[in-house]
């Protein structure tokens, strides 16, 4: 039988493991666990950016038509990069409405429309908004407004 001492000094060792994968500066259990809870959602959101990484790339080298539409959380708004191997007229217009419409404001940006469409923006949440909004509904709309703008150039 295990004698108590042995459990505890297993359970320390872990603990100290723990703490140091994490790169926890803790001292208490409670607190290297937090610490732990955290760098997971920490490494699920880098896993999550990575696959859609990884699928933006699959597109592109497919030469599938839908943009790369990537949204970063960012302390007060978003961080937002759109690739598209094709531009059409308005694509931007169209992606700076869905911001609009978002309320969201663009705090910086850069946008380049010639053969392909490449923007980088990082849009805050404008004062007094009501809501807050969230990374997912921001691609998705994103998304969205740039394959209208390209059926609707297709259909022209």
């Amino acid at each position: 039988m295990v004698s108590r001492e042995h459990k505890r000094a297993t359970l320390h060792e872990k603990l100290q493991l723990l703490r140091s994968v994490t790169n926890s500066h803790a001292l208490s259990k409670t607190s290297i666990i937090v610490d732990a809870s955290k760098y997971i959602q920490e490494l699920k959101q880098k896993v999550e950016k990575l696959n859609q990484d990884i699928a933006c790339v699959r597109s592109i080298t497919n030469d599938d038509p839908l943009p790369m539409v990537t949204v970063e959380t960012l302390e007060k708004g978003f961080l937002i990069n759109v690739f598209s191997k094709k531009s059409c007229p308005g694509m931007l217009v169209a992606v700076l409405a869905v911001f609009e419409e978002l309320g969201l404001a663009v705090v910086e940006a850069r946008v380049s429309c010639t053969d392909t469409f490449r923007l980088e923006a990082v849009g805050g949440e404008t004062e007094g908004q009501a809501e807050s909004v969230d990374a997912h509904v921001v691609r998705r709309a994103v998304l969205q407004a740039v394959k209208n703008c390209k059926e609707s150039s297709e259909q022209a």
